[in-house]
């Protein structure tokens, strides 16, 4: 695991509710000028969390406003083969991914390419530039065959899609470790918040390690941080003893869950692993709006105790997380996202001045 220092940094989890790809931008450096990201903005079909990353997959279909992956289709089998060849070729370490099925393209990549534009023209000194890619398990249990089943029940769907994932997280890595030392990238998973439930009960805790440690390797290939974020609850057993770098956990909401695993945040942290704590809520309008900076400062030094009690120092806690939202903001107004933003930069202030 990279030693980096997160120092308590404000950081943000990639989504906005804007239409202006440079002005959501603006925003992020505005708030986050230390470490910034990339901006998803949902109201663009093309940038939500799963048709951003469905171009380039064999058996792409639509019908109607439905996309999904036919591998009955004609041209299934030769598209198929097409893609694992082209990953085959790429896999090499020195294999050009700009231009391949991997990449963003100017459709589906509008803000990760403003978000590299903004990055060389104001030349900042970066510790690290985020970005990130649909987590594994969400993905491939939203995406649908030609029979609506979840592609992760099919093992040739599901391992085109983690490769997709993995390397254009490799990608992403490689074009931010051309300008910082640290490329960050996130696997945003909220279907985890739903593992261990009917709806999953056959995959198991095995399935998602797997899953994501092989999108892991791909970042760490890049000497990139790999993080997974989860906007609710799940068994954080799991991910704690996963091969990545960072979790990301909603702690405005579910630390009382999160800190029931002692042992494990204890060795986590022990190994040099980074908490983004999310202390800033994003649930609803009115949730943000009864927040101060003062309140959630006291309530995240609530949280910090709990964890030096487990024998952490408080340096030690503090140069290993960042301070986060609990979520994206997407879904939100804009007043509310703004004072997400806000809130999270402001909180981060107070925590490192201490």
């Amino acid at each position: 695991m990279k030693q980096f220092k997160a120092n308590s940094l404000p950081l943000l989890i990639g989504s906005l509710p804007m239409d202006n790809h440079k002005e959501a931008t603006d925003l992020v450096f505005e708030h986050t000028p230390e470490i910034p990201l990339w901006v998803q903005l949902p109201m663009y079909r093309q940038e939500g969390m799963i048709d951003q990353f469905l171009p380039g997959l064999p058996g792409l279909a639509r019908q109607e406003d439905k996309l999904f992956l036919d591998t009955q289709k004609e041209e299934f089998d030769p598209e198929f083969l097409a893609f694992f060849e082209e990953y085959l070729t790429l896999s090499d370490p020195g294999a050009d991914l700009k231009e391949s099925r991997f990449a963003f393209d100017t459709e589906t990549g509008k803000g990760f390419f403003e978000f590299l534009r903004q990055v060389d023209e104001r030349k900042g000194g970066y510790p690290a530039l985020k970005g990130q890619v649909t987590g594994p398990i969400t993905f491939a249990t939203s995406v649908k065959d030609e029979n609506n089943r979840d592609i992760f029940y099919n093992d040739q769907l599901r391992d085109a899609a983690l490769k997709k994932l993995a390397l254009n997280a490799r990608w992403q890595a490689r074009e931010f470790k051309k300008r910082t030392e640290v490329p960050i990238i996130f696997m945003d998973e909220p279907a985890l918040a739903g593992f261990g439930t009917s709806a999953y009960i056959t995959i198991t805790q095995k399935d998602v390690k797997e899953s994501l440690e092989e999108i892991a390797r791909e970042i760490h290939a890049e000497d990139g941080l790999a993080g997974v974020h989860v906007c609710a609850n799940t068994e954080w057993d799991m991910l704690l003893s996963a091969n990545i770098d960072i979790i990301s956990f909603d702690a405005f909401s579910y630390f009382d869950r999160f800190i029931l695993y002692p042992d494990r945040v204890r060795a986590f942290l022990e190994k040099g692993g980074i908490l983004a704590w999310g202390i800033v809520p994003t649930a609803n309008a009115e949730e943000i709006a009864a927040q101060t900076v003062e309140g959630l400062v006291k309530k995240l030094e609530g949280q910090i105790r709990q964890v030096t009690d487990l024998g952490i120092s408080r340096d030690k806690v503090l140069e290993q997380i960042f301070i986060t939202p609990s979520c994206g903001t997407g879904s939100l107004d804009l007043e509310s996202a703004k004072k997400v933003l806000f809130l999270t930069r402001e909180v981060s202030k107070i925590i490192r001045s201490e």
